[in-house]
């Protein structure tokens, strides 16, 4: 199934300050994270930010908050964002059926709403090195876990040549150097 833009809409999911220096590989993460980012921005791809218990785990962090720009995160304590009605009404809002799915961690709030998105009829596409948890493991454990539960498994490169489609276009030369 190709993943178009104009069905596509994207979450990003609690990479917050306390948490995000513990994850596995989190510098790789969050550079991969704010180029993908960058690239939806270009496609103009909507954005919906969370944060789990911000009180606990602080803010998104800094460098994700600059990719994004101006935005406003839907406070959540579920671990699946779509627990959350403030969250559920918003992707109903945008009327989008594929969603972009990257954030932390893989084996809690990833692979819920992942799952939950599937039996909302919802088709999600994770960003593979755009996820972890704070262990390898337990973020190939979840991968393979959303795999066998139906989700489309993807790159940030891959996702974003997919949804711009051709070459020679303005968000294609745009992409093009985010990715180099």
């Amino acid at each position: 199934m190709r993943i178009l833009k104009e069905d596509t809409v994207a979450i990003i999911i609690d990479i917050q300050e306390k948490l995000f220096p513990h994850i596995y590989q989190h510098n790789e993460i969050a550079k991969n994270t704010q180029i993908l980012i960058e690239g939806l921005k270009v496609l103009e791809i909507p954005l919906i930010v969370t944060q789990q218990y911000t009180k606990g785990l602080g803010s998104t962090i800094e460098p994700i908050n600059l990719a994004i720009g101006k935005y406003e995160h839907i406070e959540k304590m579920a671990f699946s964002c779509c627990d959350d009605p403030c969250f559920m009404n918003e992707l109903k809002k945008l009327n989008k059926k594929i969603v972009i799915v990257v954030g932390i961690e893989a084996h809690v709030c990833v692979l819920q709403t992942t799952i939950d998105l599937i039996e909302k009829n919802f088709i999600p596409a994770v960003i593979e090195d755009c996820i972890s948890s704070r262990t390898p493991e337990n973020k190939k454990t979840a991968v393979k876990r959303m795999r066998q539960e139906g989700a489309i498994i993807s790159s940030y490169e891959s996702i974003l040549f997919e949804l711009c489609r051709f070459s020679g276009t303005e968000s294609f030369k745009a992409i093009s150097k985010l990715v180099k």
